[in-house]
Order: C-alpha cells, then sequence, then structure tokens
C-alpha cells in the first residue's frame, strides 16, 4: 500500500497519525483567528454541512431513479426494435400469403367460377373422378390451410401492434421519468454548488475539515462496538482484483453519472471495479443492493459493496481493516474511508456463489 492510501487509511480509521489538529467545533475559535462555527451572513458551518450534504444527498438518490429509468428505457427500446422485426418479417410473410391467395381466386375465376366438386361430379370419365377426387381434396385443404395462416398472421400483427403500442407508453413514462430526475439532480446540485461558492476559501477548507471529522466519529463510534474483531481480511481472487481497482482510481474526481476512467459516482465506481474482476452487476446503488446476495456485517470480506442510508443512495467497496473506498460527492475525489463512517444499510457480495 502507498504511503498516502496508508495515511488514508489511518484518517479514516479514526487514529492519528499525526498529533491531531485543532479542528474547530461550531462556535469554537477557529485555528488561526476568526470564529470556527460562522461563516459570512451568519450561518453557522455546520447548518451549511447539513444542507450541502443533504442536498448531495438527495440529488444521488435522484441519480439512482436516473439511472435506472436509463435502464428501462435502453431495455424498452430494444424491445420495440425486436417487435420492429418482428412486424417486418410477418408483414412479408403476409404479402406471400395474399399473393397466393390471389393466384387461388384467378385460377377459380379461369374455370368458370365453378367450385372444383361441382366440376368434379360432372366428370363422366371414373378414373378421372378418382383423380379429381384427390385433387380436389388436395385443393380444399390447401385453401384451408392459406386461410388459416392468413388469419394467424394477422392476429400475430394486431398483437404485435397492441404490445408495441404498450412498449411506446412505457417508453414515454421512462423517459418523462428520466428528464425529471435529470432536472431534480441538477437543481440540487446547483443549489449544494451555489451554497460552497459563497464560502470564503478558508471556509470550504474548514467545511471539508468538518465533514472529515464527523466521518471519523462516527468511524470511532462503529469500532468501539468491537466490530473490527468480527472482521476478516481474506477475499477472494475476483475481490482482490475488484479492491486492486478501486485502490488505483483514489484520487479521481466525482463526477455525477461518470462511470470511469477518469472520473466516477458511487455505484459507477463500484460497477466498473467489479466489471474489471469479470462479474457485471448492476449500475446504481439501489439496484446493487437489491439484486445482488447480501450478507451480514459481521462477514464482509474485501470486495464486498456496502451500501448506505435507508434509501440505499450510496455505496462504497470494503477493502478490510475496517476502510472502505468510495467517491463521495461533487466536489470530492474518490477516497479512503472509515466503512462505519455512514449510516450502513447492509452489505452485498457480487462474487458469491
Amino acid at each position: 500500500m502507498s504511503v498516502a492510501a496508508a495515511t488514508a487509511l489511518v484518517c479514516a480509521l479514526g487514529l492519528p497519525a499525526v498529533p491531531e489538529a485543532a479542528y474547530a467545533a461550531p462556535g469554537d475559535p477557529a485555528p488561526g483567528g476568526g470564529t470556527g462555527g460562522t461563516v459570512a451572513g451568519g450561518r453557522s458551518l455546520e447548518d451549511v454541512r447539513k444542507e450541502v450534504e443533504g442536498l448531495y444527498r438527495k440529488a444521488e438518490s435522484a441519480t439512482d431513479a436516473y439511472n435506472l429509468a436509463r435502464e428501462k428505457q435502453t431495455r424498452q427500446e430494444k424491445t420495440i426494435l425486436k417487435i420492429a422485426r418482428a412486424v417486418v418479417k410477418a408483414q412479408k410473410e403476409m404479402a406471400g400469403l395474399r399473393q397466393r391467395a390471389g393466384a387461388m381466386a384467378r385460377a377459380q375465376y379461369r374455370g368458370g367460377g365453378m367450385p372444383a366438386q361441382a366440376r368434379l361430379f360432372l366428370n363422366s370419365d371414373p378414373g378421372d373422378f378418382l383423380d379429381g377426387v384427390t385433387l380436389a381434396r388436395k385443393g380444399e385443404q390447401a385453401a384451408h390451410g392459406l386461410i388459416g395462416r392468413l388469419a394467424r398472421t394477422q392476429a400475430a400483427l394486431d398483437r404485435y401492434a397492441e404490445s408495441a403500442s404498450r412498449e411506446w407508453e412505457r417508453l414515454d413514462r421512462s423517459r418523462t421519468k428520466k428528464a425529471a430526475a435529470k432536472k431534480e439532480i441538477l437543481r440540487r446540485l446547483g443549489r449544494a454548488q451555489r451554497l460552497e461558492s459563497r464560502l470564503a476559501k478558508d471556509e470550504r477548507e474548514r467545511l471539508r475539515r468538518l465533514e472529515e471529522d464527523k466521518a471519523r466519529g462516527a468511524q470511532a463510534k462503529w469500532l468501539d462496538t468491537g466490530i473490527l474483531r468480527e472482521l476478516g481480511d481474506g477475499a477472494t481472487a475476483l475481490g482482490r482484483r475488484a479492491v486492486g481497482f478501486a485502490r488505483d482510481q483514489l484520487g479521481k474526481d466525482y463526477v455525477w453519472g461518470a462511470v470511469g476512467p477518469d472520473t466516477y459516482d458511487c455505484s459507477g465506481l463500484t460497477q466498473r471495479a467489479w466489471a474489471t474482476a469479470g462479474r457485471s452487476i448492476p449500475r446504481t446503488s439501489q439496484e446493487q443492493w437489491r439484486l445482488l446476495p447480501k450478507v451480514s456485517v459481521k462477514a464482509m470480506r474485501p470486495g464486498d459493496l456496502i451500501i448506505y442510508f435507508p434509501d440505499a443512495s450510496h455505496v462504497g467497496m470494503y477493502v478490510g481493516s475496517g476502510a472502505m473506498i468510495h467517491a463521495p460527492r461533487p466536489g470530492r475525489q474518490v477516497t479512503v474511508a472509515g466503512a462505519g463512517s455512514m449510516p450502513i444499510l447492509g452489505v452485498v457480495r457480487p462474487d458469491a456463489r
């Protein structure tokens, strides 16, 4: 492990790598003078932190809704394309059947319009009569068969038309949901970014330290439960590959909707890491939680995915020793953090057998 990664791991676990800095709590004097708890406008830095965190979390939750709607849209477009190909095939068959039906009608017209059965009984030659019986029967069977195929093909075309209509309606709903989710995401992200942009440079740095302080406090409480004694560091070969990929992304920027290779959102990082390891997993943290095999927190091993918050709106990858790697939020980079630094909903295992 690199020095930078090791230092990040120590900090994530809430252990002092160097003598601790005197981080200002809300209302306390800030290092170097000034008030650590207030910012321009008289608001406390803690209030700003809570609002910014809440906005980014809501944007992340809406991102899952957006990605899910996008996946549905892709599936529906493929279904519509499949239906369209089936319609083309059925239409070609229908054209051929109609051509054959027209040929039969013309043949009957050339025979004077008299039904084959009537012409058969007017024939006085016994041999011709028997041959005519066979031909008439075959002709009748062919006519019935043709009529049946015409009816079945038309019924298939009707079903395809109905299915296509339903799929178009679903596609429209998915597009509407995706557009609404994107609008919500951009609104939340814009508001959070405007809040942060109003802070002075030193206030933004204090906000970052306050976020880290809160995360370390939550991690320390989690470790105080004795959980670290329960956890193992054994990983499968696939898990090690996924963790190795995640480590290689440390320091890359979080960007909404990104799946690499230069930027990631939280579930984009975990999906790409496991794809590199050879396992395809769902795109969103909510779908990862819903569809992947669940394991207990005490049983988690490196490579497992930790799902956070009651709405499963965030995900990180457990890397061992009580730490995880994740893409936190806009304005931050892929980093090592304490596995207990946020409220854990549960753990899923992409390589479960």
